[in-house]
């Protein structure tokens, strides 16, 4: 069991991608097998111990964290987190590979719950699907009414199911990638389970991890869940709308963001209003763009990366 979160047993479950009309090309092979040399069992259970403390050998606390579980010393415990982290990203390398062969930019979408996470990111598909290709892995404990809110989009979702599990983790994303068949160039979402510790240990193969994090919820959220504001590379401050009715320090949350990560970015956006929301888009049109000229196969669009550029 996950001694941070609970992760318990518990199978997970890949729905079916609902698509638009479009036949995409996709060479995506994946190479994960069945045989999980991981420390838990085949059905994706995360029955294992970790603590996460030790991936990113640093803490912000005032003393070493520690992870204790009923028969286990602590040296074995770290074997352990080692062993899956390790196995966790040889497939993360995988589905870096597939992203970065076929141009396409991969956001992970981290918050807690009730940040405002798929109301965002429902407006985002619907104001940017005529714009550019789209295609989202949703990721739940239990149901399928995120996915669903977002196929009504008319964005291809594919749900995965957790069960106990607190965290999606690169084998489940690249099972998900053979039934989803994310279009060339484009751009996948995928939204995390709702949690802001977990997550924040496992590489999903994505460009970069974009956290949500709402003004209802405390401007110390950054400091107090550190190791996930220090691996994302964009922070969106949520439900700015709210602001006149709720106690919320805007400048001291960003301080506090950028004191566990000097680089990040922030920008401020209310997913109900559309506020700030053409700042989030400029911010994927431009990082899609770069990825793409990356490539060295659409050297085309330098000229209109420097034309968003200046507006």
């Amino acid at each position: 069991m996950c001694t941070v979160c609970g992760c318990g047993e518990g199978e997970t479950r890949i729905g079916k991608a609902h698509a638009h009309d479009h036949d995409h090309p996709h060479d995506h092979e994946h190479t994960h097998g069945h045989d999980h040399s991981h420390d838990h069992p085949h059905d994706h259970s995360h029955d294992h111990a970790h603590d996460h403390s030790h991936t990113n050998d640093h803490h912000y606390g005032k003393g070493p964290a520690h992870a204790h579980a009923p028969g286990l010393s602590q040296t074995r415990m770290v074997e352990i987190e080692q062993n899956i982290l390790g196995k966790n990203d040889e497939y993360a390398n995988e589905n870096r590979h597939f992203f970065t062969d076929n141009g396409i930019l991969t956001l992970n979408l981290v918050s807690s719950p009730g940040s405002g996470k798929t109301t965002l990111l429902t407006r985002s598909l619907t104001d940017l699907k005529d714009e550019l290709p789209l295609s989202v892995i949703e990721g739940d404990q239990e149901t399928a009414n995120d996915a669903e809110r977002i196929r009504a989009t008319g964005v291809t979702a594919l749900q995965i199911n957790t069960g106990k599990g607190c965290h999606l983790d690169a084998h489940m994303v690249g099972h998900a990638l053979e039934t989803l068949k994310p279009e060339k160039g484009g751009v996948l979402f995928i939204e995390n389970v709702g949690n802001l510790v977990c997550p924040a240990a496992f590489d999903l193969g994505e460009a970069h991890k974009v956290a949500i994090l709402s003004v209802t919820e405390g401007e110390d959220k950054p400091i107090k869940y550190p190791d996930m504001f220090h691996a994302a590379d964009l922070m969106l401050l949520n439900k700015i709308d709210l602001l006149p009715y709720v106690q919320f320090d805007v400048d001291k949350c960003i301080e506090y963001a950028r004191r566990v990560n000097p680089g990040i970015q922030v920008l401020q956006v209310s997913a109900t209003t559309g506020e700030g929301m053409e700042d989030w888009y400029q911010w994927l049109r431009m990082t899609r763009q770069m990825r793409l000229i990356g490539r060295g196969d659409l050297a085309e669009k330098t000229e209109s990366l420097s034309t968003a550029s200046s507006t």
